[in-house]
């Protein structure tokens, strides 16, 4: 049976201890996903406390961590997402897309609602994608796809 989360606190301390297990085991985001048999996107939300993860999937990544019962337990479990609090975010990583937004969300609103009408896109029928790719002025870029089911709005 699927049970929730109403308090962030269990998963974050989770998170925390599957950081460092990760850092000490010198294990990649992609190989704990190799190992749940899902997308290192969804595998690194999941183990970073926004998704649940499928008992299978808890199971091998713990044995990987050596993490206990509890852990796999809690792995199952529906979290509170949401990682960032109410105010504006100090890692420049995350303050970059929080910048983005500020910047370019009113403009994919618009194109979205031109294009699709009135709705959302979801962020849980969703897959996301990071790739580097080489910059043809040197360097590289980063390609994020964000990939969301369209949801339309039903007056009722």
């Amino acid at each position: 049976m699927p049970h929730a989360q109403f308090d962030p606190t269990a998963r974050q301390d989770l998170a925390a201890a599957i950081t460092l297990a990760k850092t000490r085991k010198d294990l990649s985001w992609q190989e704990l996903a190799d190992a749940a048999g899902l997308s290192v996107a969804y595998v690194t939300a999941a183990l970073l406390g926004q998704h649940p993860l499928p008992e299978t999937a808890a199971r091998s990544v713990a044995g990987l961590l050596d993490l206990d019962e509890d852990a796999v337990l809690l792995l199952q479990t529906i979290p509170t997402r949401g990682s960032i609090g109410g105010a504006v975010p100090t890692d420049p990583t995350i303050y970059r897309f929080y910048e983005m937004l500020q910047v370019y969300g009113t403009t994919l609103k618009a194109l979205v609602h031109e294009q699709f009408g009135d709705g959302i896109i979801s962020a849980i029928n969703f897959k996301l994608d990071v790739k580097k790719v080489a910059d043809p002025d040197g360097g590289e870029r980063a390609v994020i796809t964000l990939d969301g089911k369209y949801l339309p709005t039903k007056p009722f």
